[in-house]
C-alpha cells in the first residue's frame, strides 16, 4: 500500500466539485461525486431512531438498487425532522441530479448535514446542482472543493487516498469526510464518502464496509451524541480492470488493509477536529478476554465526559478511567490492571496490578499537556485488543454548540 495525495477523485473514473449555492451564508455548501460508469455501492447509517430523509432514501437504495452513479451532498441543512416534505425534497434532489447527469434518480445517493428541522431551500439546491455539474473535474483541486463543501463546523477538510497493487495493476481508494461535533460510537454527525476503482460486487463491498465500521467510525467519540444523518458510502466502479475481488482472491488481504487504512485515517481526522478540542486521545486496551470486550472497555473510557475533562485539565486522574471501565458492562479483572499514559514527553505508569503507584505529578502533568496522548490499559484476561479515539472536552465546545443555529 502507498499513501498518495488525493481525495475522492484519486480513483480512476471519478469526478467531483463543490460550490456555494446559498444554503450557508458565505461558504461552499453543495458537492457532487460522479462516476463515469455505474458502480457497486455500500452504505452504513446512523443508529438513531430519528433518521433524516436522505438517510431513509439511501437505505432504500442500498436495499433495492444494484448500482449507482453519483452522490449529491449539501451542508448547512440536515433535512431532518422535516416530515413527508423532507423525503419529497430528497427524492426531488436525486431527480434533479439524475436529470443533469444523465441517469435515473434511483442511481443518485443523497446526503445532507447541518441544522435540523428546517426545510431544504429547493430552489437553491437546484441551482447548486446545475452549477456544480458544469465544473466537475477529476483533479486534486476538484476533490478538495467537494471536501470543503460538505463541512459544517469543521475547521479543515478531511481527505485521504492510497494505492495498492492488485494483480500487478494499480488500484486506488480515495475518500473525504466531515465531522466535528455530534460524534459518538455507532456512527456520529459524520459523513464519509469513499471511492475506489477496484472491482467488487455489491454484497462483498457491503460486508467489507460493515466489518471496517466496527474498528473505525464506531471507535471514535467527541461528545456522546449520535446524529440523525450519519452516513458512510462506498462506490466501486471497477475501472482498474482487475478481476472481481473477494476473500478468496490472492490480493484480498492487501486490498482490505488499504481499505481499512482509509477509513481509520478519516475516523481519526474527524476526532482531531472535534469541536473545541485541544487534544487527540487514543485509548488502547490489551489483554482483554476478547476483542469485543477490549473495544467495549476502550469506548467506555473515550466517551466519558469526566475522563475528557481530566485530559483537558492535564490531570492524571486515573480513577476516572477505572470508573469508566467498571461501568462499561464488560467483564475484566481490575486487580490485574496496569495503566500507562504516553505522549511525546514520555511514559508514566500510574497503576500496577490494580494497585495505585506513587508517581511524579509534575512529570505526569507534562505528559498530559501534549496534544496527542495514548492511554494504555493492560489486562491479563486474554489476548483481546481494542483501540478507541477521542478528544478532550473544553469550554470552547460549549461556546460552539451554544449558538450553533446562529
Amino acid at each position: 500500500m502507498q499513501i498518495i495525495e488525493g481525495g475522492v477523485t484519486a480513483s480512476v473514473g471519478f469526478s467531483a466539485n463543490g460550490v456555494a449555492c446559498g444554503i450557508k451564508k458565505r461558504k461552499k455548501d453543495l458537492a457532487l461525486v460522479v462516476s463515469e460508469v455505474s458502480c457497486a455501492f455500500a452504505g452504513s447509517f446512523t443508529t438513531n431512531l430519528v433518521k433524516a430523509a436522505p438517510v431513509i432514501w439511501d437505505q432504500n437504495l442500498v436495499a433495492n438498487q444494484s448500482q449507482v452513479k453519483a452522490i449529491v451532498i449539501n451542508s448547512g441543512n440536515a433535512n431532518a425532522c422535516t416530515a413527508e416534505q423532507g423525503y419529497k425534497d430528497t427524492e426531488a434532489t436525486a431527480g434533479i441530479a439524475g436529470s443533469v447527469l444523465g441517469c435515473k434518480a434511483q442511481e443518485v445517493l443523497v446526503c445532507s448535514t447541518g441544522v435540523i428541522g428546517v426545510p431544504l431551500p429547493m430552489d437553491k439546491i437546484k441551482e447548486g446542482i446545475e452549477l456544480c455539474s458544469k465544473e466537475l473535474g477529476a483533479s486534486r483541486e476538484s476533490a478538495g472543493e467537494a471536501a470543503l463543501a460538505i463541512c459544517t463546523t469543521d475547521t479543515f477538510k478531511k481527505e485521504v487516498a492510497v494505492s495498492v497493487q492488485i494483480e500487478g495493476k494499480t488500484v486506488h481508494i480515495g475518500g473525504m469526510a466531515k465531522g466535528s461535533g455530534m460524534i459518538h460510537p455507532n456512527m456520529a454527525t459524520m459523513l464519509s464518502f469513499i471511492t475506489t476503482d477496484a472491482n467488487l460486487d455489491k454484497v462483498t463491498l457491503q460486508t467489507l464496509l460493515g466489518s471496517s465500521i466496527t474498528d473505525t467510525y464506531n471507535m471514535i467519540s467527541v461528545d456522546g451524541d449520535t446524529s440523525t444523518n450519519d452516513t458512510v458510502l462506498v462506490l466501486a466502479n471497477g475501472m482498474s480492470k482487475t478481476t472481481s475481488l473477494s476473500p478468496s482472491h490472492p490480493d484480498w488481504e492487501a486490498f482490505t488493509e488499504a481499505f481499512m487504512y482509509v477509513h481509520t485515517e478519516l475516523a481519526k481526522t474527524i476526532v482531531r477536529d472535534g469541536e473545541g478540542a485541544g487534544k487527540f486521545l487514543e485509548v488502547k486496551v490489551v489483554g482483554a478476554k476478547d476483542k469485543a470486550t477490549a473495544q467495549k472497555l476502550a469506548r467506555s473510557v473515550i466517551t466519558s465526559n469526566l475522563v475528557k475533562t481530566a485530559f483537558f485539565g492535564s490531570d492524571a486522574n486515573w480513577g476516572r478511567i477505572l470508573c469508566a471501565m467498571g461501568y462499561s458492562g464488560a467483564a475484566f479483572d481490575p486487580s490485574q490492571l496496569n495503566l500507562y499514559f504516553t505522549s511525546s514527553k514520555g511514559t508514566i505508569q500510574v497503576v500496577e496490578n490494580g494497585v495505585p503507584l506513587a508517581f511524579d505529578e509534575h512529570l505526569a502533568k507534562g505528559i498530559l499537556m501534549e496534544k496527542e496522548i495514548i492511554t494504555l490499559a493492560q489486562l491479563k484476561d486474554g489476548k483481546g485488543e481494542g483501540t478507541a479515539w477521542g478528544c478532550d472536552l473544553s469550554y470552547e465546545y460549549v461556546r460552539i454548540n451554544g449558538d450553533y443555529r446562529s
